[in-house]
């Protein structure tokens, strides 16, 4: 059996099938673990999840904030906007399935045996590895709920930015759904900043990279995220995976083999 991470897929589907099949990958034996942002910007969002939907267990897969927004498209809470590539997925007569099976993913994939945590966009320092489970879980338990249209309304906006244990109803989860999809910066203090985009040498030194300051969680856990293809595989420290490298936007699709660290690239130039 080997264990296969992939980054930030946004509905590169062909590109998918052939880094998966340059390690000639068997779902019977072999598991799969994505960063999420399965949909938008690239051509084919309908193929992956009705791909990702036939594999089963074999996935662990996490979401994005790209996947949570294709949720409030069809709550009608959001905009679908020409640059999303959506019109196909959501004229499918296969969409409610996807939604119904979407919303019931995780935030987070956690492995206690390998000690590996995965999720879109990090761990916040803030957090330890117990108030991660529960923060995700508390998110998970709403939108596989029936009335999980009516938190995608209120999930949006970049306030609060600091952890309180405290904190409560939709603020609490905001915060959350802030950290584990959104989240980039941090201030010296541990508050996100929601704001600044650029690489980790073009900001002001009072922002830093959330994998740059200490953090709660042990160091014997790796974190593997994508979210953030600026990095393009670099900049993060020791115990850290960065794996979105911008596929969708003409870069390559990466995969990382955990039992030998492999990494396999496939081109979006090469699979048109």
């Amino acid at each position: 059996m080997s264990t296969y991470f992939i980054g930030d897929i946004h509905g590169c589907y062909n590109e998918l099938q052939l880094l998966l099949s340059q390690v000639k990958f068997n779902p019977d034996i072999d598991q799969l673990w994505l960063t999420g942002d399965l949909v938008a910007r690239g051509p084919h969002s309908l193929e992956v999840l009705c791909f990702l939907q036939r594999l089963g267990k074999c996935v662990k897969l996490v979401l994005g904030n790209h996947d949570l927004h294709l949720l409030a498209i069809y709550a009608g809470k959001r905009r679908n906007k020409p640059k999303d590539l959506l019109n196909k997925l959501l004229s499918s007569n296969k969409i409610k399935s996807l939604i119904d099976w979407l919303r019931c993913q995780p935030l987070v994939q956690i492995d206690e045996a390998r000690k590996i945590i995965m999720s879109h966009a990090g761990i916040t320092p803030q957090w330890d590895i117990q108030t991660v489970r529960m923060c995700a879980t508390e998110i998970e338990l709403i939108l596989s709920s029936n009335s999980y249209q009516l938190f995608l309304d209120a999930i949006y906006g970049d306030f609060p930015n600091y952890w309180s244990p405290q904190l409560t109803g939709i603020e609490r989860l905001r915060f959350s759904i802030n950290a584990l999809t959104r989240m980039r910066y941090c201030l010296l203090s541990g508050g996100l900043d929601m704001t600044v985009k650029e690489l980790p040498d073009q900001v002001t030194p009072s922002l830093k990279p959330w994998f740059k300051l200490p953090r709660s969680i042990s160091n014997e856990y790796t974190i593997i995220f994508g979210h953030w293809a600026a990095l393009a595989g670099g900049w993060v420290p020791q115990g850290v995976i960065a794996l979105d490298t911008g596929c969708c936007w003409g870069g390559c699709l990466t995969m990382l083999r955990w039992e030998d660290k492999k990494i396999f690239v496939q081109s979006a130039l090469n699979s048109t």
